[in-house]
């Protein structure tokens, strides 16, 4: 009986460092692992007794992609722990910094890095010999992104006009007024995109997820709202704990999220639009439509799509809000040192990004927990590879290894941003 070990030792076009490894024994998948061998950076260690005024910027380092998340996400736990309530004006100015993050990273990842998995090329520069256009266009709306984050939180990358309770300065309204052209300009290149990449040769393929998101009444969440899923989960934020843990495997210096009953889970653009389509603006759900999207898309292959109708979303959203902006007054909320426990919870672009924080008296961190989208659909990535690469043990082995990268891919992973924790036991003598 042929036997194939099918290894990729570092993944390429991800963030972070990651490996896969199959098994297959004739006509039988024997062994999936998804490996994450980038080494763990222990931030929760890094926070325990530092004020918890400095878990937004410190968390933010967890990602260079996507640093708004965490620092939302810990803004969000910190101040549920000490009592403060922002103001309208602070909410809707943080909304415009996220559409940023979510422009960008959107668009770096289903232009440049997933794009080439259908188009039978390598990377982007085969892309932009191919149709230069089309990389021009993307590297605009990403560029529209950055700008936005520069805007707003002062710079694209770790901004640093956030704080705990607001912000430190007011943005120009000027400033924020000239982006609207550009972002009504990204609107409309967004959906073309959208429309381009909708004619790709897509993977027969279907799965049947558990899509767990934020989920609002009124508007597409991206951080406000309660956690609920397409199969009848709807709890606060501060439940998440009772719903859902992380455990360790041996093959990933990563932990596995799963739900509380052990069943997986996912994360993500195709969970936030299966939970969320009727909060869409009907802009938005023509795009959808047009590229033949259903309400609920359970063709991961086809993510892709989706997160280019959320870039349209987050440029219209985004202009919507520049439109109406008031610089806030005042730009922060202030409040006293006090004991607490905290919950936040917020869309990242990958998904939903959970922080606890336990602090004392003197508003320190006792203890935190951060639980990062990409370790939540960890096991659902190895359960997809195991769908996909078990119907396609005909193909050779060049073929099989391509069609399992393009799997992972798909859900855009942030391997650096799943190594944050790993639980370290020292047993001597």
């Amino acid at each position: 009986m042929t036997e194939r070990t099918i290894k990729v030792d570092a993944l390429a076009r991800v963030e972070g460092e990651g490996a896969l490894y199959l098994k297959v024994k004739g006509n039988t998948l024997e062994d999936v692992k998804f490996r994450i061998f980038e080494p763990p950076r222990y931030f929760e260690a890094l926070l325990k007794g530092r004020p918890a005024a400095d878990a937004p910027d410190i968390t933010s380092r967890i990602c260079g992609i996507c640093p708004i998340a965490y620092i939302m996400s810990a803004s969000h736990a910190v101040e549920s722990a000490l009592g403060i309530e922002i103001t309208p004006e602070i909410h809707a100015l943080r909304r415009l910094l996220y559409c940023g993050e979510w422009i960008q990273s959107h668009t770096l990842h289903a232009a440049m890095l997933h794009a080439p998995d259908f188009l039978d090329l390598d990377d982007a520069f085969e892309i932009a010999r191919a149709n230069p256009e089309l990389v021009k266009t993307a590297l605009r709306i990403k560029k529209l992104g950055n700008s936005l984050m520069e805007v707003i939180g002062g710079r694209a990358v770790h901004p640093v006009n956030t704080r705990i309770g607001g912000f430190y300065s007011a943005p120009d309204p000027e400033k924020v007024a000239a982006l609207i052209p550009e972002l009504e300009w990204g609107a409309d290149a967004a959906r073309e995109v959208a429309i381009a990449f909708s004619g790709f040769d897509f993977p027969e393929d279907y799965g049947d997820y558990t899509f767990v998101s934020l989920v609002h009444p009124n508007i597409y969440p991206i951080m406000e709202g309660r956690i609920g899923s397409n199969k009848g989960l709807d709890i606060d934020i501060s439940e998440y704990p009772d719903h859902f843990y992380e455990t360790h495997v041996e093959h990933s210096n990563a932990l596995h999220g799963h739900m509380k009953d052990g069943s997986r889970y996912l994360v993500g653009p195709l969970a936030r639009y299966a939970n969320n389509y009727a909060r869409l603006p009907e802009a938005c759900r023509e795009t959808a439509q047009v590229c033949g999207l259903d309400p609920v898309v359970q063709n991961p292959f086809k993510s892709i799509v989706v997160r280019m109708v959320e870039v349209q979303f987050a440029c219209l959203e985004a202009a919507r809000i520049a439109r109406a902006y008031v610089a806030p007054n005042p730009v922060h909320v202030d409040c006293s040192p006090a004991a607490g426990e905290g919950h936040g919870c917020t869309e990242a672009p990958r998904g939903i990004c959970y922080h606890h924080y336990a602090i004392d008296d003197e508003a320190k961190v006792l203890s935190s927990t951060i639980i990062p989208p990409t370790s939540q659909n960890q096991p659902q990535i190895e359960a997809d590879l195991t769908r996909v690469a078990g119907r396609s043990l005909n193909l050779d082995n060049d073929a099989l290894r391509h069609i399992c990268e393009q799997t992972i891919r798909n859900y855009d992973p942030c391997i650096s941003c799943a190594t944050h924790f790993l639980k370290l036991t020292v047993d001597r003598d």
